[in-house]
């Protein structure tokens, strides 16, 4: 017998949502697996600066346990962390978790027909193993040559240095994206010089934050159908980007005419506004939402270099054209091991083969329902491939996974079911559908070159539909699409005579 039915890796909002999940259909022989000494995933890591969610506030938590008492519409940091805090204890997760455990390999056993799990204390067995560390969960790191050789302080974004004092510095950020956007007007005021190296610029719209008022909040405490009105009218207006994400990508336009407004209003100097129009379709690149970014961007102790990165020396950095700007620090906000998907390296099969070996070959990351592999039986990848968002809010996407791989352990309860591997025909022809869907999508017309692609132009990461389409087709286990083996101790033994 395994040591737990279900081991899961990362306790962020993948992680905290299927253990709450499974608690709630009575499977409550789970662990959780968590490297860092906290909860909280990206949330708990992403402490830069001006940290904040890009969705509403109302959206960016789980059906099952909505908070009423958000203080903005778009959530701080903070707060979300703090959410995920009380969530944990209040389902009865936080006492599931082994902090500082962090998982070196896991790997089949077919004759047992369960998961041994190695981690940093040791080894366990588990008859299903999910893995929940989410994509945004391995700083990127540009190779960049020199780099080494820096002799300055060097951190990411999401490994901020609370500690060193940015006052007075001369500050080269690399990188313009969603944590970019947000901690290079918060640091801007501090540093002596603050030099933004981009490579693409992105499109920004507005960000409609406010207070949430107190009588929003005693109304969402005391008459709860007001927050789920409130929840549904974001999702609608949400789901919206999704006709010109995924249908008819000429529809961002209009969105485009507004962040052009916002950026025209802004910046009135016309050879900085240039370096900052985007030449490719909206939608094509993460959108993202900032009223400060660029008013931080025309202050006189900023400059904007949009020559790329030619190598990093002791004391400066130095671009294609042969300028070498000082700096006494480096800040990356390059984003994350998205397409590479990093734990996937650390999962083997019966024989021994990587999941991310497996991916490595033709087809590239496939799974069926962005959940189950073909070969890694009874494993469950929660944010898997084809599963973000580009649009609304992914703890949407996370609570239809954790519906789906819910139903499964729960059918696998029911008819004593040890083993269940996706059939390679399935995840297949799962596979031809979402590339079939991906060919009209901004991300693939639009005219960029985006994390969402990988080596081959692939894009693995976005769902290339409305999301309530994935929530309807994940709404139960299908195990027709499975190949099922039932525990010899489900048998019953005729008696002899």
């Amino acid at each position: 017998m395994p040591d737990v039915t279900v081991a899961i890796v990362g306790s962020g909002f993948a992680g905290i949502g299927m253990a709450a999940q499974l608690n709630r259909a009575g499977i409550t022989d789970v662990v959780l697996l968590e490297r860092a000494a906290d909860l909280g995933g990206t949330w708990r890591d992403n402490s830069y600066p001006g940290a904040a969610c890009d969705v509403p506030s109302h959206l960016y938590c789980f059906s099952f346990a909505p908070n009423p008492g958000w203080t903005r519409s778009f959530s701080p940091q903070h707060e979300i962390w703090e959410y995920l805090r009380r969530v944990a204890a209040d389902e009865g997760v936080t006492g599931k978790i082994r902090f500082g455990e962090e998982v070196t390999a896991a790997h089949w056993d077919p004759a047992a027909r369960f998961w041994r799990v190695e981690t940093t204390s040791g080894t366990l067995t588990a008859r299903f193993l999910v893995t929940a560390a989410g994509p945004l969960s391995d700083p990127l790191i540009p190779d960049l040559p020199g780099l080494d050789t820096f002799a300055g302080k060097v951190f990411h974004s999401a490994t901020w240095d609370h500690d060193y004092d940015l006052t007075g510095r001369n500050v080269a950020v690399i990188g313009t994206g969603a944590s970019a956007i947000q901690f290079v007007p918060q640091i801007q005021p501090l540093v002596s010089q603050l030099t933004v190296f981009q490579r693409t610029p992105p499109w920004i719209i507005p960000r409609r934050d406010r207070q949430i008022s107190r009588l929003e909040h005693w109304l969402f405490r005391h008459a709860p159908v007001t927050q789920q009105i409130a929840r549904a009218g974001i999702y609608l207006g949400r789901e919206a980007y999704a006709l010109g994400f995924v249908k008819n990508p000429d529809i961002m336009r209009k969105a485009e005419a507004l962040a052009l407004h916002h950026l025209y209003r802004q910046v009135r100097d016309p050879d900085l506004r240039a370096r900052l129009t985007p030449s490719y379709r909206m939608g094509c690149k993460r959108i993202l939402i900032s009223n400060d970014y660029y008013p931080a961007l025309t202050q006189p102790n900023v400059s904007l270099v949009t020559d790329g990165i030619k190598e990093i020396r002791e004391k400066s950095v130095l671009t294609s054209d042969g300028t070498a700007y000082d700096a006494d620090t480096l800040i990356f906000g390059t984003g994350f091991h998205v397409t590479d998907f990093p734990v996937a390296q650390r999962i083997f099969d019966a024989d021994g083969v990587s999941l991310a070996h497996r991916w490595s070959a033709k087809p590239m990351q496939t799974a069926f329902r962005g959940t189950t592999a073909a070969g890694y039986p009874n494993l469950f990848v929660l944010t898997g491939p084809n599963t973000g968002l580009g649009h609304t809010s992914q703890v949407f996407m996370i609570e239809a996974q954790v519906r789906y791989v819910v139903s499964a352990l729960v059918h696998a309860r029911r008819q004593g079911i040890d083993r269940i591997d996706v059939r390679p025909a399935a995840q297949a022809a799962y596979d031809q559908v979402m590339q079939r869907k991906m060919r009209r999508t901004v991300w693939l017309t639009g005219g960029c070159n985006s994390w969402y692609l990988d080596a081959d132009g692939r894009n693995i990461a976005l769902w290339p539909d409305f999301t309530w389409v994935y929530a309807w087709q994940t709404r139960r286990f299908d195990p027709s699409n499975y190949d099922l083996a039932r525990s010899l101790r489900a048998v019953p033994t005729v008696p002899t005579p």
